[in-house]
């Protein structure tokens, strides 16, 4: 029994064994179908790109593989394709498509070939990039010395819209757009250019250009000469006026590529002088400053001046320059014993012509002599001097009003003098009138009935005083009399004598200056004054408003202030205003601190330009 058992157990073993090697033998032998991917596509350009393939099950084996592709779908190796020809090593393979078209939708697939059949990979798609456009350059026309007109025509977009076009242009080969360009529109088709602020005589060179996305195209270069163009002259301003002659001329900065040949200056009593005119012809030839003086002129003559310069393509101008002689105009001195004394603090001196107040005429009165001198002292001894030293004629008291040149010292009381002179008359005659000066007006406080005082301060050389208008006008007048007084015919803050009204369009207390201290040249200001900044109740945005103190002869207001800053403003606008130490503050001055709150009184003074800041 157990070797039969034995025999039995043999035999299946064997039997197993067997079977096993059997099946294991016909299993190595099964292949799988062939199956190719296509994976991705890479580095496309205008005319190539690579499209990579992926073996995924080989079959029996392929006897080629590569990429079929066409500008429709489904592509097979009966359109376009490319084998890869490198080692296989490896399932992926990689093949580069060249000379394809640009801007053009491509559809592409691996292929295998193999053995009963060709077998493809899925479908990609890729579009080409564009390239740049082609174009034309067009011949130079129309050529001057600055200026000439010249194009292109784009054949080729390029497969992108042309977004800008042109010419571009400059003194060397191969000009591109960082060099003179022009901006001719946009898309295909002929355009022309117009090249300007050229130089004369000079070599240009000019290309054609198109840009897309894709870049910048040129069409081919061509070139061309400027003619000979115009100087440029520059004219210089005019100095030296007198009542019969100037300074003037020019520069010539440019000689527009040829040589000039003369230049000079052109003037008249019109605008815009040419050649055909009168002219200077002393300035010389080629490039470079020069100077012309002007003689024999008419006094108190408004002239045109123009510089010019020639070459061969013609005669250049600088600007017109105006300008008007003097007129026939007297400035004198009026020296004394009392110079020093009446206005301290400035460079005035006693019996010193140059250092002394004047008298002036106006072009239309120029023998009628005018100003205002100020005398302090309770006797005071004056001259005139018609020139800034000793010179002479000097002219003193001749009596009954007269000028005599050997006449001995005039001899006034303290007073705030009115001076004219007449120097027409034989002999010369004065008069010297002591004046008060105040404001009268339905806005003012006495109304038409006499004039409110103003204060004479010597420091400043101004008649000053604040008071309360009304909405009216105003008028500034002297002694009482209508002999005496100045409106403004503008309202521009210069006065006339006897001029309009002045309009006051605001009830408030004002700040009031009348400045007599420039012969023929009197003005006069009139102030609202108010407090702002951070530390007030509106802010920036709105003045407190300040009131005239009569007996303290300052501007005041008390109101309760925060931490912050303030400044002094006048008529609700920044045009006046002050700020900075408040002993001496500045026009535009810093901002003034407030550094702790509460309740405050704070005075400003317009003319000594002061203020205080008091804590309640």
């Amino acid at each position: 029994m157990k070797r039969l058992t034995l025999y039995r157990f043999l035999a299946v073993l064997l039997t197993v064994t067997i079977i096993f090697a059997s099946c294991k033998k016909e299993q190595s032998n099964v292949r799988l179908n062939p199956k190719l991917s296509t994976t991705q596509v890479l580095n496309v350009k205008s005319d190539s790109a690579t499209v990579v393939g992926f073996v995924v099950a080989s079959g029996d084996g392929f006897s080629e593989r590569g990429v079929c592709y066409a500008t429709q779908t489904g592509p097979t190796t009966s359109d376009s394709k490319t084998i890869f020809s490198d080692p296989v090593t490896k399932a992926t393979f990689a093949v580069k498509l060249s000379g394809l078209a640009y801007a053009t939708k491509y559809y592409a697939r691996a292929y295998a070939i193999g053995a009963s059949a060709t077998i493809y990979g899925d479908e990609v798609t890729f579009t080409t990039l564009p390239v740049v456009p082609t174009l034309t350059t067009a011949a130079i026309t129309v050529i001057t010395g600055n200026s000439a007109t010249g194009g292109g025509n784009v054949t080729v977009a390029g497969g992108a819209d042309v977004t800008a076009r042109g010419v571009c242009f400059g003194k060397n080969h191969n000009p591109t757009v960082s060099d003179s360009k022009t901006a001719n529109g946009t898309g295909t088709g002929a355009f022309i250019s117009a090249l300007s602020g050229l130089k004369g005589h000079t070599v240009y060179y000019v290309r054609a250009y198109a840009t897309n996305n894709a870049g910048t195209g040129y069409g081919p270069e061509v070139t061309f000469t400027t003619l000979v163009d115009l100087p440029v002259v520059t004219t210089t301003a005019v100095t030296g006026i007198t009542k019969v002659a100037a300074v003037s001329g020019g520069e010539v900065t440019y000689d527009g590529g040829g040589t000039v040949t003369a230049r000079g200056l052109a003037w008249g009593t019109t605008a815009n002088p040419t050649t055909a005119g009168t002219t200077i012809v002393d300035g010389g030839t080629g490039i470079g400053v020069f100077v012309s003086n002007l003689t024999g002129l008419t006094l108190f003559t408004a002239y045109h001046v123009r510089a010019y310069a020639v070459n061969s393509a013609g005669t250049a101008y600088g600007s017109d320059v105006q300008f008007t002689t003097l007129a026939n105009t007297r400035i004198w001195n009026v020296p004394g014993d009392y110079v020093a004394a009446s206005y301290p603090g400035s460079t005035f001196a006693d019996w010193s012509p140059d250092k002394s107040p004047q008298v002036k005429s106006t072009v239309t009165a120029p023998d009628n002599l005018e100003g205002y001198v100020y005398m302090s002292k309770t006797a005071n001894q004056w001259k005139f001097a018609t020139q800034l030293n000793w010179d002479g004629p000097n002219y003193g008291d001749g009596g009954s009003g007269t000028l005599d040149p050997n006449g001995g010292n005039f001899t006034s009381p303290a007073g705030y003098y009115k001076i004219n002179v007449n120097a027409a008359a034989a002999p010369m005659t004065y008069t010297a009138v002591a004046t008060v000066w105040g404001v009268i007006g339905d806005a003012s406080p006495n109304g038409w009935n006499d004039e409110t005082a103003l204060t004479y301060s010597p420091t400043l050389r101004t008649w000053n005083g604040g008071m309360s208008l009304t909405a009216a006008y105003v008028k500034f007048r002297a002694n009482h009399s209508w002999d005496y007084n100045y409106g403004s015919d503008l309202a521009d803050g210069k006065l006339n004598a006897g001029g309009a009204n002045i309009q006051i369009a605001l009830a408030a207390d004002y700040a009031i200056t009348l400045d007599l201290s420039n012969p023929n040249a009197y003005t006069y200001s009139l102030n609202r004054w108010g407090l702002i900044g951070d530390a007030t109740p509106d802010g920036w945005n709105s003045d407190q408003n300040m009131t005239w103190d009569a007996t303290n002869k300052v501007f005041k207001v008390t109101l309760n202030l925060v931490v912050g800053a303030i400044k002094f403003r006048a008529n609700d606008a920044w045009d006046l205003n002050y700020g900075g130490d408040i002993n001496a503050l500045t026009s535009g001055g810093a901002n003034i601190a407030v550094g702790t709150a509460g309740n405050y009184t704070i005075t400003f003074d317009p003319w000594g330009l002061k203020a205080t800041v008091t804590k309640n």
